[in-house]
């Protein structure tokens, strides 16, 4: 392992920015043996157990069967997901899944900012909900995964294979980047990994209940979350 390799403070340009992958999964699997080899047990893959996630934990445990993967725990996720996770440690045994709480529970919130937080200030819901406690997780941690894609959304086309995360002060790894949609389904299906089951019921991206909503027809795989809002992330990956 060679911790030296990239680190935050004389990161000035993404490794692999230019590369043009070869490999059957689009450089991810070259990407999480970078990765592994240089930051080893320090690297922490945030996972939201989305169809991206499911297919970086395969890959993942294909390189470090006991790698760390953090879920932020809401509180306010749909059992669907949570009955995933549990599917997911069965399948994986040896990962070292943790979720991740916030500090204050959903009645102290209340107190102190008012019921249903979401529908008034959902920036500020996820900055209390998701933002700290990952900021908390990434702690002094050299390195993180993501499973960004660029055919996401406009304000993530520009993601590279690794990143300087200003946010966390961390280096921010991508593999999927160059997947689409359908290379993420072929995976998942040609591999007979679970999923969750609200995908087949019209949710392309799946957040916090409140805030994701199913779609009839679309091709944005962001649609459906934070529906009345001028808003696209809950600003780990943006500016809101």
């Amino acid at each position: 392992m060679n911790n030296n390799l990239v680190t935050y403070s004389d990161f000035n340009g993404a490794p692999f920015e230019d590369w043009l992958p070869t490999d059957d999964t689009k450089g991810a699997s070259s990407i999480i043996d970078w990765a592994y080899d240089s930051f080893g047990n320090s690297l922490v893959y945030a996972c939201s157990f989305g169809a991206e996630g499911i297919v970086l934990i395969d890959l993942i445990s294909k390189v470090k069967e006991d790698a760390e993967i953090v879920f932020l725990d809401t509180g306010i996720h749909f059992q669907e997901t949570y009955d995933l996770i549990e599917k997911v440690k069965k399948r994986y045994p040896s990962l070292r899944i943790h979720l991740k709480k916030p500090k204050l529970t959903l009645d102290e919130q209340a107190e102190q900012h008012g019921s249903a937080l979401w529908k008034r200030e959902p920036n500020q819901c996820c900055y209390i909900r998701k933002i700290k406690p990952l900021e908390e997780a990434l702690s002094g941690v050299p390195a993180w995964i993501s499973g960004l894609r660029r055919e996401q959304s406009a304000s993530r086309k520009e993601t590279d294979f690794i990143n300087k995360d200003e946010k966390f002060k961390s280096i921010k790894v991508c593999p999927l980047i160059h997947w689409t949609w359908e290379d993420v389904w072929d995976y998942i299906r040609l591999n007979d990994l679970d999923y969750n089951e609200l995908h087949d019921q019209g949710y392309p991206s799946i957040g916090c209940i409140p805030c994701t909503f199913s779609v009839s027809d679309s091709d944005d795989t962001r649609a459906g979350r934070w529906v009345g809002f001028n808003k696209t992330e809950c600003g780990i990956h943006g500016s809101d």
